[in-house]
């Protein structure tokens, strides 16, 4: 009745230390995705977020590495900055990755039509024009080299029994 989600942006352990500093690592993830499996529980990973110029190129390889772990099912989003997080994420690629700050930015703007983020429904989560496309072919490519469905598994709610007393009851 029920399918968990694990977010993989990288495989690699330096890089996932900078983006997500207190996170488990990549190993750690995967571990977790390989144990949730065996246990039978249906799994999935989100390659998310995807940062173009910094972890997109990755996602052929993290697809095929959830699948060994014996993930089913993949999805993706790309980077999302509302509000004030495009001042500190330009703050963190110039202390982190300085010779790639502007390339990255670029990326994000041509996703977002010329903006850092776009909040309309449908490209918020995956970005519009030609650099969007890339991504979803790569990610579909991905998808079908690893043996993984972008839709998951079809859930059962067969277990499920209404409660013998009205649920207000519990008050």
């Amino acid at each position: 009745a029920a399918t968990v989600f694990l977010s993989i942006t990288t495989l690699d352990a330096e890089l996932a230390r900078k983006l997500e500093p207190r996170a488990s690592s990549p190993r750690h993830r995967l571990e977790a995705v390989e144990a949730l499996a065996k246990a039978g529980i249906p799994v999935g990973v989100m390659t998310a977020p995807i940062i173009p110029a910094l972890n997109d190129s990755e996602i052929p390889a993290i697809l095929t590495a959830a699948a060994r772990a014996g993930a089913k099912s993949a999805g993706y989003v790309m980077l999302r900055l509302p509000f004030g997080l495009k001042e500190l994420f330009a703050a963190w690629l110039q202390e982190h990755f300085p010779d790639r700050k502007e390339k990255v930015l670029h990326r994000l703007e041509e996703l977002s039509g010329g903006k850092l983020y776009d909040a309309a429904f449908g490209k918020r989560q995956t970005g519009a024009g030609v650099f969007a496309e890339q991504i979803a072919q790569l990610f579909e490519v991905g998808l079908k080299k690893a043996g993984l469905s972008q839709r998951g598994v079809q859930l059962s709610t067969e277990s499920f029994r209404r409660p013998a007393a009205p649920q207000m009851s519990l008050f």
